[in-house]
């Protein structure tokens, strides 16, 4: 069965798309995307949808870059296809939020695709990831220490807003695609950064699964089928999780409760799903739930543990077991008042109790000329400062009425109020959020939120300091 009859297979068993729909084909020009535009290409006739594409340029590899575009440009013009483009200062962008590469690049990408499926009127937004891309995602996810969920992988659709992502080539593998375009005489362009091994996921594709293979040839098939079936499964619990929450949960002006034999009655796997989405539905999100903070609201309503306890959960959520009855409260973890502390050159490690975390520090050294270190792939959760030109010690404290915060590529400061309404920050939150400031009153970062644009991290920098925040 060539390509476009599996994928077509695919559409129908696992409903990617209905006849009179508008697809947008996501396109870097690449093997991957180029191949996908051109199947649905073929299949756009026969399956009664149409077709657009859309191509970014994020500004990261100039001539490389534009050679794309205009590869992508001819390819939708000889297939007839109308195009969108955007053109990304993504290299500002970076600089003004403090977000790694990949995740800014993600994060303006997905916006333009959102945005140019909706001028031409599309339902559906196409991605290229294939069966490798799959085999590397989950991979990535177990070395992470990921559950059920993480390792299920990408799905073949999602829904995000108005629109619905589908992934049509997701049971393909990369060498069926570069096989196909070979063979259709369409060319492709090659991405320099894909050989990079300082972003994660080029090192899992061109170190980790290598060594692997020497193992087991077939890794990659077999971590495809680990996500299908994961997916499955997943997808079991969380309906399972649903009705549970639906039957057993009582929603209250300020949280959630029910009552804590109910709760001991579900499987231990039930009894995670349901505290998980019980804080999901209170506004913590789903990546920035730990299975320690889990399993320690578990543990504190089962048997033999104290009739009454506090745990703080995160993002303002506050779990309190009060004799028979559990309950989850927004807005605990703060309690409405203000704190602070100093942390001096030395310091390992703050707890901060009103905001349910501590702040990591770490010292690092290098030598002029040697690479900088790698972004982490959370970049909010972290910040890396030219630690010579930090005045110490550090202050962490709760918001101040005026507090401001000088930004990179802004003349002069703005409100930390207004930083929190951009960043979405609820009002139940602004409260516990932890400010870091240097011994002169400077503000450097709004933990998880926001860098600044003091003491930046250079080539010349030999002394890097790294914080990171964790919820406990």
């Amino acid at each position: 069965m060539d390509l476009a009859a599996r994928i077509r297979r695919t559409a129908e068993r696992d409903g990617l798309w209905r006849p009179g729909d508008t697809i947008l084909a996501a396109v870097s020009g690449g093997p991957d995307s180029t191949a996908l535009l051109h199947l649905l290409w073929r299949l756009s006739g026969e399956c009664g949808f149409r077709l657009a594409a859309a191509h970014v340029n994020h500004g990261f590899r100039g001539e490389e870059s534009a050679r794309e575009a205009a590869f992508v440009r001819r390819l939708c013009g000889r297939l007839g296809v109308p195009l969108e483009e955007a053109e990304l200062d993504l290299p500002f962008y970076i600089k003004e939020t403090g977000m790694n590469a990949q995740a800014a690049a993600r994060e303006k990408r997905y916006a333009f695709l959102r945005e140019a499926a909706e001028r031409r009127g599309a339902s559906r937004i196409a991605l290229a990831h294939h069966a490798d891309d799959q085999a590397e995602t989950v991979l990535m996810r177990l070395i992470r220490g990921s559950g059920p969920t993480g390792i299920a992988g990408m799905p073949v659709k999602r829904r995000e807003g108005k629109v619905e992502l589908i992934r049509p080539l997701l049971r393909i593998t990369k060498m069926e695609l570069l096989r196909y375009c070979e063979r259709e005489g369409l060319g492709w362009c090659e991405d320099s950064s894909n050989r990079k091994t300082v972003y994660f996921r080029n090192a899992v594709r061109l170190e980790i699964l290598p060594f692997l293979e020497r193992y087991n040839p077939n890794v990659s098939a077999s971590l495809v089928r680990l996500a299908e079936i994961s997916r499955a499964e997943d997808d079991f619990l969380a309906r399972e999780a649903e009705r549970a929450f639906d039957r057993l949960v009582r929603r209250e002006r300020d949280g959630c409760a029910m009552d804590r034999g109910a709760f001991l009655e579900l499987h231990i796997a039930l009894q995670r799903r349901l505290i998980t989405l019980i804080l999901i539905y209170l506004g913590v999100e789903r990546g920035s739930i730990p299975f320690e903070r889990i399993d320690a609201i578990r543990e504190a309503a089962a048997e033999g543990s104290p009739t009454t306890s506090v745990i703080e959960a995160g993002r303002g959520v506050r779990f309190l077991r009060e004799y028979e009855v559990l309950r989850w409260t927004r807005g605990g973890a703060s309690g409405g008042t203000g704190f602070e502390y100093e942390a001096a050159e030395t310091a390992g490690e703050l707890e901060v109790p009103e905001a349910g975390g501590r702040l990591v520090f770490r010292r690092i050294r290098r030598a002029p000329g040697e690479p900088l270190p790698a972004p982490d792939d959370d970049s909010r959760r972290t910040a890396m400062f030219d630690e010579d030109a930090v005045a110490y010690p550090l202050r962490v404290r709760s918001r101040k009425p005026g507090d401001r915060m000088r930004l990179a590529g802004l003349n002069g400061t703005k409100k930390v109020q207004d930083i929190f309404v951009d960043g979405k920050i609820p009002r139940s939150r602004r409260d516990a959020v932890p400010l870091v400031l240097d011994a002169e009153g400077r503000l450097l970062w709004i933990a998880g939120v926001r860098r600044s644009a003091e003491a930046p991290v250079t080539e010349e920098t030999t002394r890097i300091l790294r914080i990171e925040w964790q919820d406990e």
